[in-house]
């Protein structure tokens, strides 16, 4: 069941807080198009950040990579994306809206999975004739034949926007994978690699959905985490089972509760997978599981087509084996701004103290956008409002802190909980006399005093990242 009340008061709680605001509203917005404010920008960048530490810093068999957003296009003939990656639209005549031709058919227990446009626009019109088909915005029966909608986003680059034609077109990149199987080679002959490895790339991403909704659940432009891990086919099995136990991990340690993952098994594969899993969230606010990641068993496909393509060797040669081979490819490939939804939907908290309801985001603490706030008791006592910015100066060396003398102290409060900090610091007239401040905690709201001298080893044994 869908919580639309949680996902309204997200959607407002982001916007309010300066988490996630509608892309150039000023101008009417974009649909499915969203900015970062200055709380979303520093939450995005410790969930990026998490991920890259477990993929590349605490890993040696894994490389960093950096790729442009635009790849020659016959990376996309090659993979199949412009051949092949499109869904089927409809659209109401009457109120202007599309649609996913091949939901409109699920919702009526039809499978449109892999098939053909005619085969669609067939059921279409035997839903039509039996008046079992409308629009799913203003409930019109007036709806076009389903069409081809190519999900790639087009460009132009050093040629001027008339001259466009199939020939000289490019592609913002549909995923950012591309870019890793292109440098393959360059990883290889730079970086005195041995099989196995990886590769990681966190990068944007841009799709032409047609049905883009559910906040920043599915947008046009998000950004992805992707590793390539390149390895003999035999010990596919064994690492890929590696691959699912490592990133279920993940989400554990950061906060997410197990009854809340879900595996799910894709039966229709892709044509160069031999296994596919997802790990699913349950939002609360989407109503119910779904994908966050994937993991999947490529084969060679991959490097196979980019060579045949390109003409360019991309074998490997194992020296100690004497084999020639294409590398086989386990991915692992995570939305960035998905994880950022799901780590919001997770920590949104309503509790009632006294008579009135706490609102606030209870993060893992080293993923929180600001993690200590330092606050003087009264605004209008100089002696007070300096001994804080001296701890605020010395804390925000290695915290994100942030200084509030704005309100009394119980909004200060609920704001710091709103955005969810951690901790709170207090300088009060007793922290003047015994050197000590005010600590109180997010989650408890227990408070505790702390010598200053010991704040910055106190932090540290809370906050160790």
């Amino acid at each position: 069941m869908i919580e639309q009340n949680k996902m309204e008061k997200i959607v407002s709680l982001c916007k309010r807080r300066g988490f996630v605001f509608p892309s150039s509203e000023i101008y009417g917005g974009l649909a499915a198009i969203y900015d970062y404010g200055h709380y979303g920008a520093l939450l995005k960048n410790n969930i990026r950040d998490a991920w890259w530490k477990h993929m590349v810093q605490l890993r040696s068999d894994i490389i960093g990579l950096d790729s442009a957003i635009f790849m020659h296009p016959t990376t996309w003939i090659a993979s199949g994306h412009v051949g092949n990656f499109m869904d089927p639209q409809i659209d109401c005549r009457k109120c202007k809206n599309r649609m996913r031709a091949d939901h409109i058919l699920e919702e009526h227990g039809i499978s449109a999975d892999k098939q053909p446009i005619e085969f669609i626009n067939e059921q279409i019109n035997k839903l039509r004739e039996e008046k079992k088909i409308k629009c799913q915005f203003c409930g019109s029966t007036d709806l076009t034949q389903a069409r081809v909608f190519s999900l790639m986003v087009k460009s132009n680059l050093g040629s001027p926007t008339e001259e466009l034609s199939e020939e000289n077109v490019v592609y913002l990149r549909p995923e950012t994978c591309g870019g890793i199987y292109l440098n393959y080679k360059n990883t290889v002959d730079s970086m005195r690699v041995k099989l196995p490895f990886g590769i990681a790339q966190i990068g944007k991403a841009f799709r032409n959905e047609i049905v883009a909704r559910q906040f920043i659940f599915r947008t046009r432009e998000f950004e992805q985490m992707e590793m390539q891990y390149f390895l003999h086919p035999s010990i596919m099995k064994e690492k890929y089972e590696m691959w699912k136990e490592l990133r279920w991990k993940w989400y554990l340690e950061y906060g997410i509760p197990k009854e809340k993952l879900n595996w799910y098994k894709h039966e229709k594969l892709a044509h160069y997978a031999s296994e596919a899993y997802d790990i699913e969230y349950k939002f609360e606010s989407l109503g119910g599981f779904k994908e966050v990641e994937g993991i999947h068993a490529r084969g060679d496909w991959d490097l196979s087509q980019h060579s045949k393509f390109s003409g360019i060797d991309l074998t490997y040669f194992d020296q100690e084996k004497e084999e020639k081979f294409i590398p086989h490819i386990a991915e692992t490939s995570v939305g960035l701004n998905r994880l950022f939804f799901m780590f919001i939907d997770n920590a949104f908290t309503e509790e009632k103290i006294d008579d009135e309801t706490r609102t606030v985001l209870k993060f893992n603490k080293n993923l929180a956008p600001i993690k200590i706030a330092v606050f003087p008791l009264l605004k209008n006592k100089p002696e007070l409002v300096a001994k804080a910015k001296e701890i605020y100066d010395s804390l925000k060396i290695n915290y994100m802190c942030e200084f509030d003398d704005n309100g009394n102290i119980g909004k200060r409060y609920r704001r710091q909980d709103e955005i969810g900090t951690p901790y709170c610091v207090t300088v009060d007239f007793d922290s003047l006399e015994d050197k000590k401040v005010t600590i109180r905690d997010r989650d408890t709201m227990q408070q505790e005093r702390v010598e200053i001298e010991k704040l910055e080893e106190w932090m540290k044994d809370k906050l160790a990242f």
